[in-house]
């Protein structure tokens, strides 16, 4: 895969790999993730005259005096399964266009299918976009799609065993998805709310849940594809539609069938990589590993 070398020692080694981490995490020195206290820590070393060993990594400090490692605080901390094996699966399903099913991370990492799946699920959680993420902004295209269900011949509107997932791209920007209960005005509006930003141009196609959006942003466009009118000027759903292909050939192709109630992980995955698609594997790989930080998932909440 572009950017990625899977013969690079950090892949490979437990040590090189907690070194990588340690350099991506705290480059500006290491920092007690108990207390927050940067720097002034000291690594443990085993006594020369003592049979107990020390692992490798484990740091004092000299503040709160708690011991800790690199993976403390992230969704790596407590895990039995190598370091670098989950640095390989970060970067893998990071540079798969339409990611990697734990079947593959299964027989490429050589861990049973359980582990594989609780990893990507993980993973997953760290690509969630933060609280704090700024609002979209300018041109907003606003339009949901069914995602899922196992009846052939199903589609859009109204199609059962499918669950409904409103997004909101910026042009030229990000996107954000959000899996609903029910393509309701009230459901979908209460989002735009939270994620637009109300100097906006809103861009829908005519649903009737859109009726009265203009009154809350500064403007609001709406394209007939029910006239099969698509595209009038700068007014348009492509942008959203095209997003919408990618993540069901996604869903359909790669993961097969994704249940509802993770379905919202799914969708931190695929709207990670379109956020970051301008940068290459590399750096989209050490973009999720630095949102490891303050997440940990454990597997019944997985």
């Amino acid at each position: 895969m572009k950017g990625i070398d899977i013969t690079n020692p950090i892949f490979n080694d437990e040590d090189e790999a907690r070194k990588y981490l340690e350099r991506l995490r705290w480059p500006e020195g290491v920092v007690c993730p108990h207390c927050g206290h940067k720097g002034d820590h000291y690594e443990l070393h085993a006594k020369k005259d003592s049979d107990k060993p020390v692992r490798r990594g484990v740091w004092k400090c000299r503040k709160c005096r708690k011991q800790f490692s690199v993976t403390v605080g992230t969704i790596f901390e407590r895990s039995h399964i190598p370091l670098h094996k989950w640095l390989l699966a970060t970067f893998l399903i990071c540079s798969s266009k339409k990611g990697m099913s734990s079947h593959q991370i299964h027989r490429m990492l050589k861990v049973t299918y359980k582990t594989a799946w609780f990893m990507t699920h993980r993973i997953r959680y760290a690509m969630k976009p933060q609280a704090d993420m700024p609002k979209l902004k300018g041109i907003v295209e606003a339009d949901e799609t069914y995602v899922g269900g196992k009846a052939r011949g199903k589609r859009g509107r109204g199609a059962e065993n499918k669950v409904p997932v409103f997004s909101l791209v910026e042009r030229s920007g990000n996107v954000i998805s959000t899996p609903v209960e029910r393509v309701t005005g009230k459901n979908l509006k209460a989002i735009m709310r939270e994620r637009v930003d109300k100097s906006s141009i809103i861009m829908t196609d005519d649903f009737k849940s859109y009726t009265g959006v203009g009154h809350e942003f500064a403007e609001h466009h709406v394209i007939n594809h029910s006239s099969k009118e698509y595209v009038r000027g700068e007014i348009h759903t492509n942008t959203i539609e095209g997003y919408f292909s990618l993540l069901k050939r996604g869903i359909i192709g790669v993961y097969h069938h994704v249940g509802r109630q993770h379905l919202h992980r799914y969708l931190s995955e695929f709207d990670f990589r379109y956020n970051r698609r301008r940068i290459d594997d590399v750096g989209r790989s050490k973009s999720a590993l630095i949102g490891i930080e303050g997440k940990r998932l454990l597997y019944r909440d997985s």
